[in-house]
């Protein structure tokens, strides 16, 4: 798992440690190591801008972001080229699923609003492991959402940076963003390198005092 440093509550995957979201033997061995429950908070990614609260771990239903106030509940999405962000402050954890569909709609903007609206403040972001600018082709009509940070892949198409994108949104809170692409990191799963189903996961959750 890569631990952003001096976050209280956060890890995300690789690919070696398997799809965490339906292989519960592995689950159990990482959240042995991270010193969490192996009963953890999901949902069903529909990349859209819905956030859910957890009271509770198991299966909460569509939404791409997931947040909880209870201690030592994890909270997790699982990405394999869409950028997965975590956000920490006091008396809570959550983590949301950024493809560029959700991005493009919003959905860091409606995870910080829905945390506002129950009076917590994020005070620290990570940004992990997502498909880079180097690798991310995309049509002119994907493009023109995300003015500013359109870039080129490798090969000279056009590209969009996500990563970039959610960083400036996040702007003026620190935050740590992981600099392994996707695509070219083999140690990563990526949909658009091999149409794989496997997924690596994000997960986040509140300490115990």
């Amino acid at each position: 798992m890569i631990r952003p440093p001096g976050f209280k509550g956060a890890a995300f995957g690789e690919a070696a440690e398997g799809d965490l979201r339906v292989d519960a033997g592995r689950r159990r061995l990482v959240a042995d190591e991270l010193g969490i429950p192996t009963e953890w908070a999901f949902v069903s990614q529909v990349h859209g801008t819905t956030v859910v609260h957890a009271a509770s771990p198991g299966r909460l239903g569509e939404a791409d972001a997931v947040y909880t106030t209870r201690q030592a509940l994890p909270v997790a999405i699982a990405t394999a080229d869409c950028v997965p962000v975590i956000l920490e402050g006091s008396g809570f954890a959550a983590v949301v699923h950024a493809g560029w569909r959700g991005a493009a709609s919003g959905v860091l903007q409606a995870t910080v609003e829905a945390l506002g609206e129950s009076g917590l403040v994020a005070e620290r972001a990570a940004i992990g492991p997502g498909i880079g600018a180097c690798c991310y082709e995309v049509g002119d009509e994907v493009a023109e959402r995300f003015v500013g940070h359109v870039s080129q892949t490798t090969w000279g198409t056009t590209s969009i940076d996500i990563g970039g994108y959610l960083e400036s949104i996040l702007n003026p809170l620190p935050v740590w963003r992981s600099e392994r692409c996707t695509y070219t990191d083999d140690g990563l799963n990526s949909y658009r390198r091999n149409r794989t189903r496997m997924r690596q996961v994000a997960v986040a959750w509140l300490p115990s005092d």
